[in-house]
């Protein structure tokens, strides 16, 4: 982050380090009065574009989740990061970070632990805080989840969530009875996450606590797609894997149906909401010529993604992840439906009745108990899930199935093994997921970086922030030209009066009236107005647009309803 923007982020109150008090603790942060009202409102957005608009509903889960969850999720075992500790200092870094800083590797995070120590080996890498060797020393898997103890005592094991959407999995058994049982449908929530990073850094854009606002977007993977012709003429800039394997910076830039058509994107709803996420994007002032797609390589795929593009913002010379699109396929509800107490199916039903051939069995339990003991059980429902997998491994006059590593044969005759015509009304399906996954501190710190200027006004320097008035923290600053004759009385006024209106604002009589607009634009207040003499007499006041400087006069009587308009880009300042 540039020593300017530090500097505005603390001056301004956008957001500085927690808990600086006591000394602070690395990877948390506070917003201050502006960055939190940024921050809602770059929210309130994504649940617009991605809630409203898109008929799909929220809840909030808790965000503390117990041990099981987790580990019917694969996080216990996957959800790692490559940690690598000095010998002399003690201190712990991310070996893959180590990597990418002081080599040309980009992507370490995609490379094999053991290829990681042969790259420190290979450059004789030290340790970035007191300059000791790393040579030699192991790489390993680090899990990132805060554990806790739920109750007194030894009480239940249980985890602070490192994302928001194992809360939207484990609810689907209920969640889907509100969709009444209706394909696609999606699921969002905005909350926070934790992740005990071994190395936060760069502000808001590697932290232990963040906010994450996320859509579950459920749908059948053999039924219609989305309607990409809303979507048709937005075109994507992407980087798929065989150009990042090609050691280029070539990007394709492609509409949804074309990336679909020439077979960069695979599936449909990817990219629907890849084409969603950039117009979001856009909306709420990331730089789109500092903005691309890209696509994740095989070695750096999550255990649950079979696909998935990150959005990135280019910050300081470096890529940065603001979102991922992610094919998910059944993974999650699959896992959820074998370890957990419910029912993670959705039941489709067909236009008509149809007939079809069953494999069933009906094994002799009198034969597998005595044979097997406590494994008949077992054997039974293996025998069970073959058939409905492999009819022909039921020709040969015995059948072999396997539990828990070790195969058990079966004399054909006592599994009861038959095929039947059953006419059927539907099928149960375990749905795919698709999620769009955003990082919400790291999409503030982005359009902060981007939106940060420096121009000359009246022979002055300026530092002004651009953001679109739909997230900027304030709407309007409301100054009088100076405080007497009434003027600071009638701003007052007008600034309650604005402030009822549902309108951001603030009042300001402090200093000459061109610095108190330096003072607005520098937190990217786009409108300011200002009571004068000549308003006393006819009832306007001089309105003012942060990025122009421009002014114009306008009448009292329907500002609010103007400035609500500007804010939401239903009309111009020029139109005025």
């Amino acid at each position: 982050m540039s020593e300017e923007l530090s500097e505005l982020a603390r001056r301004r109150g956008f957001f500085f380090q927690a808990n600086e008090a006591y000394g602070g603790v690395a990877g948390f942060y506070t917003y201050g009065p502006e960055g939190a009202a940024l921050k809602r409102n770059v929210e309130e957005t994504w649940r617009d574009r991605f809630v409203t608009r898109e008929g799909n509903m929220e809840i909030d889960s808790p965000t503390v989740t117990p041990e099981p969850v987790f580990r019917a999720s694969g996080h216990l075992d996957d959800f790692d990061d490559m940690l690598v500790e000095c010998p002399e200092c003690g201190e712990s870094h991310r070996a893959d970070h180590v990597v990418e800083d002081n080599t040309d590797v980009e992507d370490a995070e995609s490379v094999p632990t053991g290829e990681v120590e042969d790259l420190i080996a290979e450059h004789d890498l030290v340790c970035p805080d007191c300059g000791a060797s790393l040579v030699g020393q192991p790489v390993e898997g680090f899990n990132l989840m805060f554990e806790t103890t739920i109750g007194p005592g030894s009480g239940q094991a249980g985890f602070l969530r490192p994302e928001t959407a194992q809360g939207m999995f484990t609810e689907f058994p209920r969640l889907k009875e509100y969709a009444r049982n209706q394909l696609p449908f999606g699921v969002a929530q905005v909350g926070t996450g934790y992740r005990n990073e071994i190395s936060p850094r760069n502000a808001l854009l590697r932290t232990r606590e963040f906010t994450m606002a996320e859509l579950e977007h459920f749908v059948d993977p053999e039924s219609e797609g989305p309607d990409l012709d809303r979507v048709a003429d937005v075109e994507l800039p992407l980087y798929p894997v065989e150009a990042q394997q090609a050691d280029g910076e070539e990007y394709v830039h492609l509409t949804p149906h074309e990336a679909l058509d020439e077979g960069v994107v695979a599936g449909e709803w990817v990219a629907y909401f890849l084409a969603r996420s950039k117009q979001w994007f856009e909306r709420v002032g990331v730089d789109m010529d500092r903005f691309r797609f890209r696509q994740h390589l095989p070695g750096e795929l999550a255990h649950y993604a079979s696909d998935c593009w990150d959005a990135e913002g280019e910050v300081g010379g470096d890529w940065v992840e603001l979102e991922g699109v992610a094919s998910r396929t059944d993974y999650d509800l699959s896992k959820h439906e074998k370890h957990a107490d419910d029912n993670f199916t959705v039941f489709q039903a067909y236009d008509e009745p149809k007939t079809v051939e069953r494999a069933t069995v009906d094994p002799e339990m009198s034969y597998l108990g005595p044979e097997f003991g406590g494994d008949a059980a077992d054997v039974a429902d293996a025998l069970a899930d073959l058939a409905a997998r492999d009819r022909s491994a039921f020709d040969d006059d015995t059948v072999t199935v396997e539990v828990d590593g070790e195969e058990y044969m079966i004399p054909a005759e006592k599994t009861g093994f038959e095929v039947a015509e059953e006419t059927e009304s539907g099928r149960h399906i375990v749905p795919h997921v698709v999620e769009p996954a955003f990082g919400v501190g790291r999409a503030v710190y982005t359009v902060l970086a981007h939106r940060y200027d420096t121009d000359e006004v009246d022979g002055e320097t300026r530092d002004v922030l651009r953001l679109p008035a739909e997230v900027a923290p304030t709407t309007v600053g409301v100054f009088p030209l100076m405080d007497k004759d009434g003027m600071g009385e009638t701003a007052r006024d007008l600034a309650a009066d604005l402030r009822e209106a549902g309108l951001a604002v603030t009042y300001d009589d402090s200093g000459n009236i061109g610095r108190r607009y330096r003072r607005q634009d520098e937190v990217g207040t786009p409108y300011c107005v200002t009571v004068d003499y000549e308003g006393l007499e006819d009832g306007t006041v001089t309105l003012r647009d942060r990025d122009t400087t421009d002014q114009t006069r306008v009448e009292l009587d329907g500002l609010a309803e103007l400035l609500g308009s500007l804010r939401d880009g239903e009309v111009s300042f020029e139109e005025l």
